[in-house]
């Protein structure tokens, strides 16, 4: 038993290590990979979903692991799992009154239940007490309200043994990898246009959790910077290669071994710095916990998801916000507020998010910017104590200078090192104003540093 506590132990903290950092594989180079991914980078919000057997205890999407509980007793939740108040239109509804244009649904997530149909497997939600294929579904609402449609997918499944030790568990690992391929199929076959793919749980450098061996000192990690070795093989390049042949459009993350549309960064804490080098996106929560159900998890404020929101764009990124529906499918009312006033605020000030790039200045403790055309967009998040902001100069000419939210004029003085621009007093959570230049800016620049807070660019 001692020794069995000591192995859990490690694959905990191992884990946690791993699922704190996104990975890293290569971007693609193909002659359509701008194209493709246009529609993403202009959408720069979307909607992220955890939903599945986990909502039922309401302890979060890592329950089963963290708790120990049997596969087979696990496998139980299926029979509760009734989705009675599941409204896929009332989620694509709750996305678009938050101004987001895109969904990812959790079709599977790492307890290896799948919310779609699966005809080799007992473990789908088409098994559950709902008998209900949840993904078409979803994609169907999604569709009709015009936003574009993710899945999340991973690999993984804690019901094999060979994904931990995939070295004297083969079987067990070639079984898990089959049952990937074949989804992955199902997948991209059956439910139309899939625009976005995202992997999470996979990757050569996920298998036992991030490397649990065994040599001489006993049980240890494997070296961060080295890759599970052994003979067994995801085969992600091949498979997303038969996905992209089957949906040519759908954009892939880089949580797997096959060249990836864009890199992911994980939590409030992952924001990172500036990049307008490759396409990215933050995934992070609506809620303080984990990233399913949680009964009276508390929600974020509106300035703290906002701050997200502009921080993602102002350093060149996406935001992919989750919430976590109840047992039932219904979603939770105090989300369902905050993603209202979100939307409100973006009723007002979508124009400084949609379509616009990073920049032209680095984030500092003032906020954000962002820019399109001849429009430059100061997010000021934290007022001058004497509301003066004063930023380098541009090496570009503002001809006028507003408050986003109205007409008025702020004022604003251009010297050949600094641009000075007196803020309004008012208690916003983010007071933006607009620059209008005198010529347009490129998509992509050298962002310029800012000397209090700036942050330095960084892949």
């Amino acid at each position: 038993m001692r020794a069995r506590s000591c192995v859990l132990s490690v694959l905990f903290l191992i884990f946690s290590f791993i699922s704190a950092k996104a990975q890293w594989a290569p971007l693609v180079t193909d002659a359509g990979a701008a194209d493709r991914i246009a529609w993403w980078r202009e959408a720069r919000f979307g909607m992220f979903i955890h939903w599945g057997l986990y909502a039922i205890p309401g302890r979060g999407e890592w329950v089963q692991w963290q708790e120990q509980i049997p596969v087979d007793e696990y496998a139980k939740l299926a029979g509760q799992f009734q989705a009675a108040h599941f409204d896929p239109d009332e989620w694509a509804s709750a996305a678009k009154v938050a101004g987001m244009k895109y969904m990812v649904l959790t079709a599977r997530h790492h307890d290896g239940f799948a919310l779609f149909d699966d005809p080799q497997s007992d473990f789908t939600s088409m098994k559950s007490a709902a008998h209900r294929d949840i993904v078409a579904d979803y994609v169907k609402a999604v569709r009709k309200a015009g936003l574009h449609v993710g899945l999340y997918y991973s690999p993984l499944d804690w019901r094999f043994p060979g994904f931990f030790f995939p070295g004297i568990y083969e079987q067990s690992a070639l079984q898990m990898r089959e049952q990937y391929h074949r989804q992955m199929n199902e997948l991209a076959r059956h439910y139309g246009r899939i625009d976005i793919l995202w992997f999470d749980g996979g990757a050569n450098e996920w298998l036992g959790f991030g490397g649990v061996e065994f040599s001489g000192p006993g049980w240890h990690a494997r070296p961060k910077d080295q890759p599970y070795s052994g003979k067994f093989d995801w085969q992600d390049v091949a498979t997303v290669s038969r996905l992209r042949e089957l949906q040519p459009q759908i954009l892939v993350d880089n949580r797997t071994d096959s060249p990836a549309d864009f890199l992911t960064r994980e939590g409030d804490g992952a924001i990172g710095g500036f990049d307008n080098e490759h396409p990215w996106e933050l995934c992070t929560t609506i809620t303080e916990g984990a990233w399913g159900y949680q009964p009276n998890a508390k929600v974020k404020s509106l300035a703290q998801l906002i701050g997200l929101l502009v921080g993602a764009a102002g350093r060149d990124g996406n935001l992919l916000l989750n919430v976590g529906p109840r047992p039932d499918g219904q979603l939770d009312p105090a989300q369902v507020a905050r993603l209202h006033e979100i939307g409100l605020w973006m009723d007002t000030y979508g124009e400084s998010i949609y379509g616009t790039r990073g920049g032209p200045w680095l984030p500092g403790d003032y906020g954000a910017s962002t820019h399109r055309g001849n429009a430059v967009y100061l997010h000021v998040l934290h007022r001058p104590a004497d509301g003066v902001l004063v930023l380098p100069a541009l090496g570009a000419t503002v001809a006028r200078a507003s408050l986003l939210h109205g007409s008025a004029v702020t004022e604003f003085e251009q010297k050949s090192n600094s641009l000075r621009i007196t803020l309004p007093a008012d208690d916003a959570i983010d007071t933006v104003v607009k620059l209008e230049l005198t010529q347009p800016l490129p998509d992509t620049m050298a962002p310029v540093p800012v000397n209090s807070g700036a942050e330095r660019m960084q892949p």
